[in-house]
C-alpha cells in the first residue's frame, strides 16, 4: 500500500512515506502502553490546559492546516480552513465538560454507599478516513484524551501529512510523548494492532466493508468498538416547507465536501404536489455550481479524493441510468487531469438502481417522489443505511411522524444534518453502532465501574477520580 500525498487536482505524487517496520510499530505500541500508565493519573486541570492549547493551535494555524487538507484530499480551501477551526470547538467542548461528565455517579441502594466510577481503558486505536482528515480525528481524540486514554491513529493512506500535523498539534500543545501517535501501517497490519493486548478499544469511521472487517477483528479480540459507517441519507420535503430555503439547503447538503460526506443528503424525497417545482429549482441551482481547482475561492466543487472513487461513482451513475433513472444533469467525468466529476442529478430510479438505495459518494443527487407522508417514510427507510435524515415541513404532526418513523441515528427538522460537538453522532442499521461526540461519545471509551460498599450509610468516600 502506498502512503503518499497524491494531488486529486493534478494527479501528481507530491510526497511519499515509508510504512513502519515491525520493530517501529512495536516501539509505538509499547510507548502508548507506558504513557497510559502515567497519563491516566494526570489531573483534569492538566489535560484541560493541554487541550485548550491544542484548540488554540488549530485556530491560529487554520490557514496552514487548510492548505494541507486541500492539497491531500481536494476539498475547497475555505471549507478546509473552517474544518480546522471547527476541530478547535470539539477540543474546547471537552475542556469544559469532561470533568463534570466523568464524575462519580451516586446510586441509592438500601442505605449502602454505591456509585459508578468512570475510568479510562487505555490505548485506543482510531482508524480514520480522508474526507474530514482533521475533524474526524479530533472528535475521537478530544474526548479520549480528556478521559485519560491515549490515542493511536491509523489515518487514511492518502492523507499522511494531515496525520503528522495532528500528531504535531497534540505534541506542541503539551500532551506527554506517546499520548497521541500516528501509525503509518498497511491495512493488512490493522488486525495485528487490534489483536495486540496493549490496545484496549477501537473506533472506525469508514465504509461498510471496513466496518465489517474491523468489527469482526474487534469481536474476536473481545474489545470495545465504535463503528461510524456510510449513509444514504434522505432529505424529505413536504408541501408546507419553505421551498426556497429547502432547495438552497438541499444543494449545500448534497455538495458539501465535494459530495464526499457520510451525512451528505443523497436521496431527495419530495412530496408529489411540489415535486416538479422542486426538481426545476434544484437542477437550475446545481447548474450554477463551479467545478474547479479547490484552491480557487470561486470553486464550489473540487475533485474527488482518488481516481478509484471517481470510477466507482460513475459506474453507479451509469448502472442507475441503465436501470431506468432519468439523467437530468451531469453524469460524465470532466476529463483531463484530476478527479473531477460534475454536479449530477438523477430522478425516479427504480428500486434495483444503485441510486435508489446505495451510498453515492460524490456530487450526485437522486430525486424521488412521495405520494404522501407514509410513502415518504417508507422511501426514507428503503435502504440498509440509517445515519441521518433531514425533514422539511412546518406541520407539527408530520414532524413527529418523521422523528418517530425514520430509521436513523439523527433526524434534523428544517435544518441541514451536521456534526456538532454538543450532539451525539452515529447511526443504526448498516451505518454502524456506538456514538461519537457529546456525553455519549466521551463515555464510549471508559470503564463504567460499579462500586458498592456494604454496611455503610451516608455519602460515598472521597473520590479517587483523577482531577478531584
Amino acid at each position: 500500500m502506498a502512503i503518499a500525498t497524491i494531488s486529486p487536482t493534478t494527479g501528481k505524487t507530491l510526497r511519499t512515506f515509508e510504512a513502519l517496520s515491525a520493530q517501529e510499530l512495536e516501539s509505538k505500541l509499547q510507548r502508548a502502553a507506558d504513557t497510559f500508565r502515567t497519563y491516566r493519573e494526570t489531573s483534569f486541570a492538566d489535560r484541560a490546559r493541554w487541550m485548550r492549547r491544542a484548540a488554540d493551535i488549530l485556530e491560529v494555524e487554520a490557514d496552514r492546516f487548510g492548505h494541507l487538507m486541500t492539497e491531500e484530499m481536494g476539498k475547497p480551501l475555505e471549507a478546509a480552513k473552517a474544518e480546522s477551526r471547527k476541530s478547535a470547538t470539539a477540543c474546547r467542548y471537552y475542556v469544559t465538560r469532561a470533568e463534570k461528565l466523568l464524575r462519580d455517579v451516586p446510586i441509592d441502594v438500601d442505605g449502602d454507599t454505591a456509585f459508578v466510577r468512570y475510568q479510562p481503558l487505555g490505548p485506543v486505536l482510531a482508524i480514520m478516513p480522508w474526507n474530514f482528515p482533521f475533524w474526524q480525528v479530533v472528535r475521537f481524540a478530544a474526548p479520549a484524551l480528556m478521559a485519560g486514554n491515549v490515542g493511536l491513529l491509523k489515518h487514511a493512506s492518502n492523507v499522511p501529512q494531515c496525520a503528522l500535523a495532528l500528531e504535531e498539534v497534540f505534541r506542541n500543545a503539551g500532551f506527554p510523548e506517546g499520548a497521541f501517535q500516528s501509525l503509518f501501517i498497511d491495512t493488512s497490519d490493522v488486525n495485528r494492532v487490534i489483536d495486540d493486548a496493549r490496545v484496549k478499544a477501537v473506533t472506525l469511521t469508514g465504509s461498510e466493508g471496513a466496518g465489517r472487517s474491523v468489527g469482526a477483528a474487534a469481536g474476536r479480540a473481545i474489545k470495545k468498538v465504535v463503528l461510524e459507517l456510510g449513509g444514504s441519507d434522505p432529505f424529505i420535503v413536504m408541501p408546507s416547507a419553505d421551498l426556497d430555503r429547502a432547495v438552497e439547503t438541499a444543494v449545500s447538503a448534497r455538495l458539501i465536501n465535494n459530495g464526499q460526506s457520510c451525512i451528505a443528503a443523497k436521496r431527495f424525497i419530495i412530496a408529489e404536489p411540489i415535486a416538479q417545482e422542486f426538481e426545476r429549482r434544484f437542477v437550475a441551482r446545481m447548474k450554477t455550481m463551479v467545478v474547479g481547482d479547490p484552491m480557487d475561492p470561486k470553486t464550489d466543487v473540487g475533485p474527488l479524493a482518488t481516481p478509484g472513487i471517481l470510477e466507482g461513482l460513475h459506474a453507479q451513475v451509469q448502472a442507475s441510468v441503465k436501470a431506468g433513472a432519468r439523467l437530468l444533469l451531469g453524469g460524465k467525468p470532466q476529463g483531463g487531469p484530476g478527479n473531477f466529476y460534475p454536479p449530477t442529478v438523477l430522478a425516479d430510479p427504480p428500486p434495483q438502481a444503485p441510486a435508489f438505495h446505495d451510498e453515492l459518494f460524490g456530487p450526485v443527487a437522486t430525486l424521488l417522489r412521495a405520494r404522501d407522508l407514509e410513502h415518504a417514510v417508507e422511501l426514507a427507510n428503503a435502504t440498509k443505511f440509517g445515519l441521518g435524515a433531514s425533514v422539511w415541513t412546518q406541520d407539527s404532526a408530520e414532524q413527529r411522524r418523521f422523528i418517530d418513523g425514520i430509521e436513523a441515528g439523527m433526524v434534523f427538522v428544517n435544518a441541514l444534518v451536521a456534526s456538532d460537538a454538543r450532539l451525539p453522532f452515529g447511526g443504526v442499521k448498516h451505518s454502524g453502532h456506538g456514538r461519537e461526540l457529546a456525553d455519549l461519545g466521551l463515555r464510549e471509551f471508559v470503564n463504567a465501574k460499579t462500586v458498592r460498599i456494604g454496611g455503610t450509610s451516608g455519602s460515598a468516600p472521597p473520590s479517587k477520580h483523577v482531577g478531584e
